[in-house]
């Protein structure tokens, strides 16, 4: 049986009242919508412009490091901070936050950390000194660490497992991916056209636009009881995320066996082992060990863990190519990557029919080929301007590839689950994407350096190549472990 059989098999589990708790939505029978309502439509907007905004905040600030450094005082050292300080926090509880969801209330959740990301993002655009500014990154990345699954978990408690929860997935991660490329281009714009301080303002009326609209449209939805939080376990797997986070941006920053790198990692590799400890002997584990021993979740993870560690560090290793080969401004590179935006909108827009109509294992395997082939094709590119036509379509089609893996990941990690478990399957959809975005640069940053043999364009090239050769190797064997290892889930979901 295909995963799109157990989807199918879930959705009709949903209608007869079985998805989930008395009060979760869609929950009772006949209560899942066949259609888009008016109120789903409204609700879908919402919760897309919220994530949107998140994916843009990832990439807003890249461009406009240097202006921020010469602007506040940043040393070229604690500059990295800027981003550093929020993957690490928006990586390493995004797992908690997602269990607090299912405890506390989902929308209660996702409010409260839209407030504070509105504040956190008003605060670090009138910050002064460098020390504002971090805190501000701090907050914005614990905002974003609750939102997104508090957020992803709404979506996928508002629509009923089948086409319609497909199509919501399409649309988010279409612009979850988009946002991240459209980040890039409006940091640019904002930077040269106005002010830097405005790739912190702009989140201000989006944030208190979602606020005002939200509490009326999106339902609250959590369990009836509320077990008690697993606390060794949240503070194990928070701290080990951590961890392992701020050892791979200092991997990226002194090389990977540097001991700033290699102790942090060992020691996050220890607290994760700690965490599966403890998650076997609590009596309400954090992250029930049920729930990750499904090959769906397992293996639909590791495919979303490829596809975002692979697209984010390739478009980092083709900001170098236009910068440092071809001679791009920053902003010119930007712009470059519209192209990429457009792709990933298009492959957003028709996953959930691919899905439908091959499933969503099929789905991730055709994406990830389409992904691998104009990855490699990357390496075709020259040292003159005039391979810009190679380098725009491979990045149209590989994204459409990418957001067909993407889509296909989080159907495959979401599906087959009670209500009451998906803030916690979104928590961990989420943390793969988080931990894909911040490991992808510095692993793909030590390769391409490590392969540059001397200094200059040509040099530089080389380099890049190498790594993005690794960076569609890594994409074909995220293909395999779909291949091989969906399977038998498939045959179990049943």
């Amino acid at each position: 049986m295909s995963i799109t059989d157990a989807e199918t098999a879930g959705t009709a589990g949903a209608a007869a009242g079985t998805a989930g708790p008395a009060g979760a939505p869609g929950a009772a029978a006949g209560t899942a919508p066949a259609v888009l309502t008016p109120r789903l439509r409204l609700v879908l907007v919402l919760l897309l412009a919220a994530q949107f905004m998140l994916a843009v905040d990832f990439s807003i600030l890249n461009v406009a490091l240097p202006v921020i450094g010469e602007g506040l005082g940043f040393s070229l050292a604690h500059l990295q901070w800027i981003g550093t300080a929020f993957a690490l926090c928006a990586a390493g509880f995004t797992l908690l936050f997602g269990r607090v969801a299912d405890l506390f209330g989902r929308r209660r959740l996702f409010l409260g950390g839209l407030a504070v990301l509105g504040v956190a993002s008003l605060v670090g655009g009138l910050a002064q000194s460098p020390e504002v500014l971090i805190a501000a990154r701090v907050f914005q990345g614990l905002a974003t660490a609750a939102v997104t699954p508090a957020g992803l978990s709404l979506l996928t408690t508002s629509f009923p497992e089948g086409p319609l929860r497909e199509k919501a997935l399409g649309l988010n991660g279409a612009l979850m991916s988009a946002g991240f490329t459209a980040g890039a281009i409006l940091g640019g714009l904002l930077t040269d056209l106005l002010s830097w301080r405005w790739a912190f303002f702009i989140n201000v009326p989006v944030a208190l636009a979602v606020l005002l609209a939200a509490p009326t449209v999106i339902k609250e939805s959590r369990p009836d009881e509320r077990p008690k939080l697993d606390v060794p376990g949240a503070v194990s797997v928070t701290l080990g995320l951590l961890s392992i986070v701020f050892g791979l941006t200092q991997a990226g920053e002194h090389g990977w066996g540097s001991s700033s790198a290699l102790l942090p990692l060992a020691a996050g590799v220890v607290l994760l082992l700690v965490f599966y400890a403890v998650e076997r002997k609590v009596a309400v584990p954090l992250v029930p060990l049920g729930v990750l021993g499904k090959r769906s979740v397992a293996w639909g993870n590791l495919a979303g863990l490829i596809a975002f560690l692979t697209e984010t560090s390739l478009v980092f290793l083709l900001t170098l190519y236009l910068q440092e080969v071809l001679g791009f401004s920053p902003l010119a590179a930007g712009l470059s990557f519209g192209v990429l935006g457009i792709g990933t909108v298009v492959g957003g827009s028709v996953a959930p029919k691919v899905i439908g109509k091959i499933g969503s294992k099929s789905t991730l395997i055709a994406g990830g080929l389409l992904q691998t082939v104009f990855t490699a094709a990357l390496l075709g590119l020259g040292d003159d301007r005039g391979w810009m036509w190679l380098l725009l379509a491979a990045t149209f089609a590989g994204g459409v590839g990418n957001m067909l893996v993407i889509v296909g990941f989080m159907v495959t990690a979401t599906a087959g689950l009670a209500d009451h478990e998906q803030g916690l399957a979104t928590g961990l959809a989420t943390m793969t994407q988080q931990i894909g975005i911040t490991m992808g640069t510095p692993i793909m940053s030590a390769i391409a350096t490590a392969a540059m043999a001397g200094t200059g364009a040509s040099a530089i090239l080389g380099g890049l190549k190498v790594a993005i050769a690794v960076n569609a190797a890594i994409v074909l064997l995220g293909v395999l472990t779909s291949a091989v290892f969906l399977r038998g889930a498939a045959s179990r979901a049943r």
